[in-house]
């Protein structure tokens, strides 16, 4: 039997980026949010989007879908929609919810000679992360340690490589004030996601907390992108380097930087450009204080959080971030 998608439309990543210059950067988010199936006009603080802020932390979200390798933890709630972001907007991702795990299943099946799901997809999502298991705890460790440090794995004879990124997902709960019920983070989580190494191969933490619940003032009224094209715009976003490029020429590593930490604040920072500025081609068309207050600042803070997390679990590591900076000559 055959099969062809039913796509009626090419998608011209250029026509996109063009075109979403024509919009101011408000009304830029607020496509992108429709874009996701929710509803940005609900200005409600209980129920909607009373903030910018708040709709930004939403699209925090979708980076993963624009950067390759870029490794993500979010925590919050049940009813935040976690799980409908990673599992049905893009066909190019991978959801684990829940139960056992196999090296062989995520990286290579040396029996059966077969790919794992890492080399098939954009990124792969491990969904409620307090109920995951791995068939073997102490293998499966090491090999997502080196993968996400190199984007690369070895298996008995096969070398493999993947541009594909993990996110963390789990329920988190919280306080009568709203806020997590510990001070550490990820002490109700699997062990293996305890390791103060294998978190400090994360580049950012998304505090799910501060995300509204889903409720129905907040699904999507009106127009909206296509989800389908819309995930094929993602898809084409990784692989641009230029956005890497200009991030590379707006910003002033300090000498000493810790170069985990440099890398995740670059991607991050990169991700949330390609996202929010789509159109802009060189340095010069990036306004400055747009991309300090919505690609690095945020980008620092998200860094900072799993820093901070790992010094709760390993005193010896330093919690402090770079000061990076914008050039002062740009």
């Amino acid at each position: 039997m055959d099969f062809k998608p039913f796509t009626p439309y090419k998608v011209d990543i250029g026509f996109y980026k063009s075109t979403s210059k024509q919009f101011t950067f408000e009304e830029w988010v607020d496509v992108l949010i429709r874009a996701m199936e929710y509803n940005p006009d609900n200005n409600n603080p209980a129920t909607g989007f009373d903030s910018i802020e708040k709709k930004l932390l939403f699209l925090t979200r979708l980076l993963i879908f624009v950067e390759p390798n870029l490794n993500v933890i979010e925590l919050a709630p049940k009813g935040t929609g976690k799980s409908y972001v990673f599992g049905n907007l893009s066909k190019y991702g991978w959801l684990f919810s829940g139960g056992k795990v196999s090296r062989a299943k995520l990286f290579y099946d040396i029996g059966r000679k077969a790919a794992g799901i890492i080399e098939k997809y954009d990124f792969v999502t491990f969904d409620e992360i307090e109920t995951i298991s791995f068939s073997d705890e102490s293998e499966m460790l090491g090999a997502l340690k080196n993968y996400l440090e190199s984007a690369k794995f070895s298996l008995a004879n096969y070398n493999g490589s993947s541009e594909a990124g993990l996110i963390l997902l789990g329920n988190l709960p919280l306080n009568q004030w709203g806020k997590p019920l510990n001070d550490s983070y990820f002490k109700a989580l699997n062990p293996l996601f305890q390791n103060s190494a294998l978190l400090d191969r994360f580049h950012a933490f998304i505090q799910g907390w501060d995300l509204i619940r889903v409720n129905e003032d907040m699904l999507l009224k009106g127009y909206s992108l296509n989800v389908e094209y819309f995930s094929e715009i993602l898809h084409k976003l990784r692989n641009d380097s230029t956005y890497s490029y200009i991030v590379s020429e707006l910003i002033e590593i300090p000498k000493g930087a810790d170069t985990r930490d440099k890398k995740a604040i670059v991607k991050v920072a990169t991700a949330y450009l390609k996202l929010l500025f789509p159109w802009v081609n060189e340095p010069s068309d990036v306004d400055l204080d747009l991309f300090r207050k919505y690609c690095l600042e945020p980008a620092i803070q998200k860094r900072g959080i799993i820093k901070e997390q790992i010094s709760i679990i390993d005193p010896e590591f330093n919690k402090r971030v770079p000061d990076i900076r914008i050039k002062r000559s740009t």
